[in-house]
């Protein structure tokens, strides 16, 4: 298996889910278990050095990622989710996207200051969402080691937003 291969398993679905846009539908690389363990597998041995103790994914796919990613680096797991979603008491940060504004939450005692944290989505776009994650993370005063995504539309231009941050794409769509 290679990024070849794993591009080969991503469906292309016109017009989802508005006109005009091609959304890459990554459950058809998710069913087939070689490609989903290769995708855990490449992350997983690029991050196995760090010393990581979380994984921080952002809701909903980055949880697939993120969750098997945490616990192959033997890392804890911190979901990041809409606000009104988690139970205890949150952070929140509001952030920009094409088209309004949307917010995001983690518990405030989700991370302790210092712990070497490990962003993850599944596709990185104009980098609005993974951006404000990471404000989160730092605002607990974690120290982000690197950010990773199966899929960059680097035509987006979404690693812009990220540059001071260590970022990893699987596969890139120019």
């Amino acid at each position: 298996m290679n990024v070849a291969d794993l591009r080969a398993k991503i469906r292309d679905i016109k017009d989802f889910p508005t006109e005009g846009i091609l959304f890459r539908d990554i459950t058809t690389l998710l069913k087939d278990a070689s490609a989903f363990r290769y995708v855990i597998d490449q992350l997983a041995e690029r991050y196995q050095n760090e010393r990581l103790e979380v994984v921080v994914a952002v809701e909903s796919r980055g949880f697939i990622f993120g969750g098997a990613l945490a616990h192959q680096l033997r890392a804890g797991f911190v979901p990041v989710r809409k606000l009104g979603k988690l139970p205890a008491k949150t952070i929140e940060v509001e952030y920009e996207l094409e088209y309004g504004r949307d917010a995001l939450a983690m518990h405030e005692d989700a991370i302790r200051a210092g712990q070497r944290v490990l962003a993850v989505d599944d596709l990185l776009a104009t980098g609005g969402t993974m951006a404000a994650t990471l404000r989160l993370i730092e605002q607990l005063g974690g120290h982000v080691v690197g950010v990773a995504f199966l899929i960059e539309l680097a035509f987006l231009h979404g690693r812009e937003k990220l540059k001071n941050y260590p970022l990893h794409s699987l596969i890139v769509y120019d």
